[in-house]
């Protein structure tokens, strides 16, 4: 993808959450999500965290509560930061703040030259440039307006450029999960029937390590049958496995031994 195409998805995916939030009232804002601690108010405030400090704004210094057993580890204690001291906002407020970040951050990235991209930058996965971070912020807004959404019973941006993106990068993991985390034995395939939208059908084979395949073969040793949100939900630690195979969500075809061990593991986040 162009460095401008990398540009408009964030702004697709900020429009997107700000136009859901002009529609809640306070009690919705205050709803839990299928993030562990954090309602739906907290995951909008999670992603103007990540801008603010993009933009170089100071990090506020505020105690996390101790025993919040949603906290796993340091990073998820940083995440908490910010967070916790948007907590007394009014949904309208945090909304507000949301809109002014992201806003100046567009513009900011608007006014890039295309040697700018270039610079150095944080990443989730350590030292990048800003290009390589660009499809990781449009990835985490996509996911958690997606946990907004589901909260409040309002679905919607799975039919969009920026949702295709961020269920490929979902689909990228999958060889991980497959040849590593489930441990499927060479010569191996597992499909995956993802209903769309945001989903689609794909494989990943295993001859000597994983990869996604190019096409669907005929045949494959084991199926994960689900539709795309079940399937994001499960890649992105949403629900617990064992409930969605019980629910019916997701179901495991020919070697279901393999696929339930392939489901078990899709979790690549936490």
């Amino acid at each position: 993808m162009s460095d401008t195409e990398l540009v408009t998805h964030l702004e697709q995916v900020w429009t997107s959450m700000a136009d859901l939030g002009e529609q809640l009232s306070e009690s919705e804002w205050k709803i839990s999500t299928d993030v562990p601690g954090w309602s739906v108010q907290d995951n909008l405030t999670h992603i103007t965290a990540i801008e603010w400090m993009l933009l170089g704004e100071p990090m506020p210094d505020v105690e996390v509560p101790d025993g919040l057993e949603h906290i796993k580890n340091d990073a998820g204690k940083n995440n908490e930061v910010f967070v916790e001291s948007r907590r007394a906002l009014t949904g309208a407020e945090a909304l507000a703040e949301f809109r002014e970040v992201t806003g100046r951050r567009l513009a900011d990235l608007h006014a890039y030259a295309p040697d700018d991209f270039d610079n150095e930058s944080w990443t989730p996965m350590g030292a990048g440039k800003v290009r390589d971070l660009l499809p990781f912020r449009a990835f985490d807004s996509w996911v958690h307006e997606q946990d907004m959404r589901r909260a409040v019973g309002k679905p919607g941006n799975v039919d969009s450029e920026v949702a295709d993106v961020a269920v490929e990068r979902m689909i990228t993991t999958m060889p991980y999960v497959v040849g590593k985390k489930a441990g499927a034995p060479d010569g191996a395939t597992v499909a995956f029937e993802v209903a769309g939208p945001p989903g689609r059908a794909f494989a990943v084979g295993v001859e000597g390590r994983a990869k996604v395949l190019d096409a669907l073969p005929a045949d494959s040793a084991a199926r994960v049958v689900t539709d795309g949100m079940t399937f994001v939900r499960l890649a992105t630690g949403r629900v617990d496995p064992d409930s969605a195979l019980a629910d019916g969500s997701v179901r495991c075809e020919g070697d279901e031994v393999l696929a339930r061990k392939v489901v078990e593991s899709m979790n690549f986040l936490f």
